[in-house]
């Protein structure tokens, strides 16, 4: 009876399942589009928006402290910071706040870690907005807050592509 039952309903959540998933993939920010407009609140206070950033080339790195693959793409960021910060790069670091990344356990994080670029928290909307699943995912926006490129995960071949978006976009 149970058996039959699911029967019945699988092809109705298979449909439903369907149905969901091109508007969700419409939702994730594409290429060549504007970024969806984001409010966040920096570890240090600050109120942060898409409009602080316009007329710079911007990095969002969604990441968590206790993710690997972050903890290898931070020092990444953190030398593009000092070496294209001065030209026009402005880098964001964005924690999803989950498994237990309290403000006090980020804040520490950014001191052990040398983070020379503002960290902020996510919100749930803001998560939902940018697809972002799994981490390290990270956004390349250009000076207008138009989305460029979208990496996910971190390696040397990503590092090396990365550098090389930034200095075309920093070029323009």
């Amino acid at each position: 009876m149970v058996v039959s039952r699911l029967r019945n309903f699988l092809p109705i959540a298979l449909l439903a399942a369907a149905l969901a998933f091109p508007a969700i993939s419409f939702a994730i920010p594409q290429k060549g589009r504007p970024a969806p407009p984001f409010r966040v609140v920096t570890t240090s206070g600050q109120k942060v928006a898409n409009a602080n950033y316009r007329g710079y080339v911007l990095i969002m790195e969604f990441f968590a402290t206790w993710c690997e693959g972050c903890r290898d793409s931070l020092p990444h960021m953190i030398s593009l910071n000092k070496k294209y910060g001065k030209q026009g790069l402005q880098i964001l670091g964005v924690n999803p706040g989950v498994r237990g990344d309290s403000l006090s356990v980020v804040r520490q994080f950014i001191r052990e870690q040398g983070i020379n670029f503002p960290v902020a928290f996510a919100d749930d909307d803001m998560l939902i907005d940018y697809g972002v699943q799994p981490i390290p995912a990270i956004f390349v926006l250009d000076r207008k807050g138009v989305l460029v490129e979208k990496y996910v995960g971190f390696n040397p071949m990503i590092a090396e592509e990365l550098e090389k978006a930034v200095k075309t976009l920093l070029a323009q």
